[in-house]
């Protein structure tokens, strides 16, 4: 992936989404540690539901509960939770956060042995912890046809999970992400480690968040703890037999609380985008309910649909003359805003494509006037009138009789385009459309501020011929100084045509 730079597919990961997988891939991390918090000796479940299921687990073997497991929780999380809180507060006083989880697993792994509270109280405990390396050998490469499909989700889920983490703390943090070098890094941690019996590696969420709230901020950081997991394997293990289960359980969940508290967040957010609200909403939900694969296949699609959605039913507007300027805004956000007779200026905010054709349509008939009901109504009137006549002359035969119709106050329609970022043949064959049934009573149409994409989609679909190509103006005060001439009957064309490279 990396090697194809397939890296954009990171844009679709919007910070609500991205929020909203971390809060909820937070609560399947907390549910997963819940066991050890309560001294339970429960099945790990995986799959979809697995955070409901093991909390069914839990509650159904509450009245198994360890209390030394869970007093020791208790007191870890006095200790942690106003330790935590004071390095955040005096984090610019402090030359070095006070190492507190280090303190703790220390403090607490020489009660646990000292106190022999696993012989006294079966309390759960890390036990025997190998040591040593296995010897590295090629990876079987008669695997690959069975795990290449799973292989590719893995990928795809690995490279999301360590995006959204990043793109969490670089916003944080005030730096950048380049997802194509995070695919190079996951890539050459997958390879290299292959050799050497290691299992699929990814960004984690429970870890980075213990470094991050540690004060860990380069890669020096990444290097002391391979030093120190050296020499855990080679030395240390054994040390760490006593250390209780729910210690290092309180460490992660005490860790988690800066992605938990992303709930302060949400009346700020509802206030600034409902939809952004909604959006994360739904990827949290499904992220901790279903799993966390799953939760991020539906945020991103979920995503894409609001994004739809928005465009499917966009803002159109009437705009008006700003005061002694050029300018023309929102007549329903502005105030005292000059107007044309006969004259409508619409404002379309959205791409103009399939989805939102109709809509386009139907809102610029109802700002305006709908063509087509005009042109049904003159033709009703002009029957009648032929009839009356019909009947005042005596004519009985079929006859040619000339019926003028009412002229129509609206004599002309402008399009603001510059709202408009691009068409497609949907979108071309619309504006034709309703071209012509303008034209068909009289009211000519014009579009202003066209974009170069938006004028070259018009000229590849044929929308106006070549000597009109001046009707598309780049202004919207040049097109209304144009209809205003032209009502008065001495315009000559001269909009400002296009150069033909």
């Amino acid at each position: 992936m990396g090697f194809f730079q397939v890296g954009f597919v990171s844009v679709y990961l919007s910070d609500a989404l991205l929020s909203g997988f971390v809060t909820g891939a937070s609560f399947t991390v907390l549910t997963s540690q819940a066991k050890y918090l309560l001294g339970l000796s429960l099945p790990r479940t995986h799959g979809v539901g697995s955070l409901i299921t093991t909390w069914i687990h839990i509650f159904r073997n509450i009245h198994k509960t360890n209390l030394c497991d869970l007093i020791t929780s208790l007191l870890c999380f006095l200790v942690l939770l106003p330790t935590k809180e004071l390095n955040e507060h005096f984090k610019s006083r402090l030359k070095a956060p006070i190492p507190i989880e280090l303190i703790v697993v220390v403090a607490a792994t020489m009660a646990s042995h000292f106190g022999k509270l696993q012989e006294k109280y079966n309390s759960s405990v890390a036990g025997h912890i190998p040591t040593g390396f296995l010897p590295p050998e090629a990876p079987d490469w008669s695997l690959v046809p069975t795990v290449a499909v799973d292989a590719i989700a893995i990928s795809i889920i690995g490279f999301a999970t360590t995006v959204s983490l990043s793109e969490m703390f670089a916003k944080k943090h005030g730096y950048t992400v380049r997802a194509n070098q995070e695919m190079y890094a996951i890539g050459f941690c997958n390879i290299i480690p292959s050799f050497f019996h290691c299992i699929t590696t990814s960004a984690a969420l429970a870890k980075t968040l213990v470094k991050e709230s540690t004060g860990c901020q380069t890669q020096v950081s990444a290097v002391m703890t391979a030093l120190v997991l050296l020499l855990v394997l080679l030395v240390i293990a054994p040390l760490f037999y006593s250390l209780q289960k729910c210690v290092l359980g309180v460490i992660t969940i005490v860790n988690l609380r800066g992605a938990l508290h992303k709930f302060r967040d949400l009346p700020s957010m509802w206030r600034v985008s409902r939809m952004d609200t909604l959006i994360w909403f739904v990827t949290m939900l499904s992220s901790a309910l279903i799993s966390t694969e799953i939760g991020l296949l539906i945020g991103v699609c979920f995503s894409m649909f609001c994004v739809i959605l928005r465009t499917q039913k966009p803002k159109v507007s009437l705009l008006g003359l700003v005061e002694e300027s050029e300018l023309f805004e929102s007549l329903s956000a502005y105030k005292n805003l000059q107007t044309k007779p006969g004259i409508k200026i619409v404002r379309f905010i959205a791409p103009l494509y399939y989805i939102n054709k109709e809509c386009f349509k139907s809102a610029l008939y109802k700002n305006t006037l709908n063509p087509v009901l005009v042109k049904a109504a003159q033709k009703k009137v002009a029957k009648r009138k032929l009839k009356e006549q019909r009947i005042t002359l005596g004519v009985q035969d079929d006859v040619s009789v000339q019926l003028s119709h009412d002229p129509l106050e609206l004599h002309t329609v402008v399009i603001d385009c510059s709202a408009i970022p691009f068409l497609d043949t949907a979108g071309i064959h619309t504006l034709k459309e309703v071209r012509r049934d303008y034209e068909a009573i009289g009211i000519q149409l014009l579009l202003a501020q066209c974009n170069p994409s938006v004028r070259d989609s018009l000229t590849r679909g044929q929308y106006c011929k070549e000597e009109e190509q001046n009707l598309l103006f780049y202004s919207v005060y040049e097109a209304v100084a144009f209809a205003v001439e032209y009502e008065k009957g001495t315009c000559v064309l001269n909009g400002l045509r296009r150069s033909s490279d």
